[in-house]
């Protein structure tokens, strides 16, 4: 079905009488909030605003009570398994680790089946990913060759997924879904650099003992991968236990979320064909128990249906593997709770009398210029190459103009970066970090979006351009609820 016809009946759908017509304005403002709410787009609003009310805290009157708050001791355990942290500790190692888990799924997820699953489709995220992070990195060492601020140069290569794809979404309906992909997957390779720089260039002094035995936990779990386990449960309950020796090794905690991810089984026990048959079989059945007139038998067809529905689950369950079923249970849960939870803990900027010292810092120009030049030529720049050479093509339907305008929204590091900067920097320089960190996301955020948005403007309307899979999707919903009244 093409754009045209979808836009009839549309229009269609516009002719009704004024006042159902209003009924259904009311209805359908509560329910397209909840949709957005639902969108990457919202989840990086909500960082914007964490972020903020977090600076705002900081410098108000408040502020010592912030300071407190997130520098606030909590113990948990006891004996020899007792960790003591900071509230702020607790979210970077305990809560983050979870995120790290998604990122892993995904990256696993990437690799198996999407973007990253065959040479020739990877190859242009990965270059430009590359690119993306290699020149901020050269950037801030120039500035930061020596001294204590030398150990950040990690800090600029970062970008933070769920914020540059809401900045892209609100760009408008019209943005290339090939668009969409490749900065996911640029994200995606770039999120595996980070968690690579992180487990080899910012871990802390090693104890072998926990280590050793973290990893022959994880050769178990591999094992069981091997085996065939399927229940997620003794997953999550052994990745608790590897969590712990890998934060009590001085490796850094996240990593072993990453690990955990990646014997997460990706395989699924039902295919969609076998789910379509299934399926089909399944409501037949239930629609028969409605034809049982006499008591008893009625009766009997009750709980049919309600072992019908058990069986319609475990048919739903089979057709998602356990890797699908974790990333999309706990990716709301990191996009509108952990994420903002560690934006708040984070982001609070300091304004101070030393402002001026904070923005003449070379760890600010290191961090800024990083991300907000450094990003850009790097993903552009490796990019251009990479096309003209004929080592990979442009994404269907992008132009150089849309190219750039995510090469800049890039450089949004915010979530990363502060991670990056709590591993790599000392207190001291901790303001001057988030000061550099926040001015090239804002000002990424800003020029990538109107630059995005300006190039999907130019792009002229095809009315007989397939529909995307959401609106396909809303469009056989219509259909089928027409097909009745009309016969």
């Amino acid at each position: 079905m093409s754009r045209s016809q979808h836009a009839e009946r549309q229009a269609e759908k516009r002719n009704r009488p004024p006042t159902q017509q209003f009924r259904v304005y009311a209805v359908l403002a509560v329910n397209n909030f909840q949709r957005f709410a639902r969108t990457e787009a919202f989840s990086g609003i909500l960082l914007i605003l964490c972020a903020v009310a977090a600076t705002l805290w900081a410098n108000s009157s408040a502020g010592d009570a912030y300071q407190n708050l997130i520098h606030r001791y909590f113990s948990i355990g006891f004996g020899d398994f007792l960790l003591s942290k900071s509230l702020i500790h607790w979210i970077n190692d305990g809560l983050m680790v979870i995120f790290f888990f998604v990122v892993g799924l995904e990256i696993k997820r990437e690799l198996l089946i999407g973007e990253l699953s065959s040479p020739r489709k990877a190859l242009l995220p990965a270059v430009t990913a590359i690119g993306g992070m290699l020149v901020p990195a050269a950037i801030y060492i120039a500035f930061n060759s020596n001294g204590e601020g030398a150990g950040g140069w990690g800090i600029p290569m970062a970008t933070d997924i769920a914020f540059a794809l809401g900045i892209l979404m609100l760009a408008g309906k019209n943005v290339p879904m090939s668009l969409k992909v490749f900065l996911t997957a640029l994200a995606i390779v770039d999120d595996l650099g980070a968690v690579l720089v992180i487990a080899f260039f910012y871990t802390a002094d090693v104890q072998t003992a926990y280590l050793y035995n973290g990893l022959a936990l994880y050769g178990a779990m591999i094992l069981l991968n091997v085996a065939g386990m399927r229940v997620t449960i003794i997953y999550s309950a052994l990745g608790i236990v590897l969590w712990f020796l890998f934060l009590k090794s001085g490796v850094h905690a996240t990593i072993a979320g990453v690990l955990l991810a990646f014997v997460i089984p990706a395989e699924k026990t039902l295919n969609y064909r076998q789910f379509y048959t299934e399926l089909g079989n399944l409501t037949r059945y239930f629609g028969e128990t409605f034809k049982l007139s006499d008591a008893q038998t009625a009766a009997a067809g009750r709980q049919a249906r309600m072992l019908l529905l058990e069986e319609i689950y475990a048919a739903v369950h089979r057709v998602h593997s356990p890797l699908e079923r974790l990333e999309h249970g706990l990716k709301p849960w990191t996009a509108y709770l952990i994420l903002p939870i560690f934006a708040l803990a984070n982001g609070g900027v300091t304004f101070g009398s030393d402002l001026w010292a904070s923005l003449s810092h070379p760890v600010f120009w290191g961090i800024f210029l990083g991300l907000f030049i450094g990003k850009q030529v790097g993903v552009f720049g490796f990019g251009w190459l990479a096309i003209r050479l004929r080592w990979a093509s442009m994404p269907t339907g992008v132009s150089w103009l849309m190219l750039y305008g995510v090469s800049i929204l890039g450089g949004i590091g915010f979530t990363m970066s502060l991670f990056i900067s709590e591993l790599g920097l000392p207190p001291a320089l901790q303001q001057v970090s988030k000061l550099g960190i926040m001015a090239a996301t804002f000002l990424a955020a800003v020029t990538g979006f109107i630059l995005t948005k300006r190039g999907v403007a130019l792009i002229p309307d095809d009315p007989d351009a397939d529909l995307t899979p959401k609106e396909l999707l809303e469009e056989l919903k219509e259909l089928e609820r027409v097909a009745p009244a009309r016969t």
